[in-house]
């Protein structure tokens, strides 16, 4: 285990919360995820538009391939995968997926 891989499973053990991930026709995984659900104003022409999004960071090593359609369970809440998933760290040891709400 790197330096960074033990940050980020600090980070999570600290900062997350317990989820269920569920892949498109597989079997769910309990999870850590950082939740981030910031509202967003949408322009569209002269209206704008007040969306609610759900944004989830989740460890590689525990979800190796997240994609559209999969789901993500956070208590009662039940969210699915929307666009593709993003690595954005240097080391690639963290997925951010945009979701909606089911």
């Amino acid at each position: 285990m790197t330096v960074f891989q033990g940050a980020v499973d600090a980070t999570f053990a600290a900062f997350g919360i317990d989820a269920t991930y569920t892949p498109a026709g597989g079997e769910p995984v309990s999870v850590r995820v950082i939740a981030r659900r910031p509202d967003t104003i949408v322009g569209f022409g002269e209206t704008r538009i007040h969306a609610e999004t759900a944004t989830f960071e989740l460890q590689a090593s525990e979800v190796a391939g997240p994609g559209p359609g999969d789901q993500l369970t956070v208590g009662s809440d039940t969210f699915v995968v929307q666009g593709e998933p993003e690595r954005r760290d240097p080391d690639q040891l963290v997925w951010t997926v945009n979701t909606r709400p089911t």
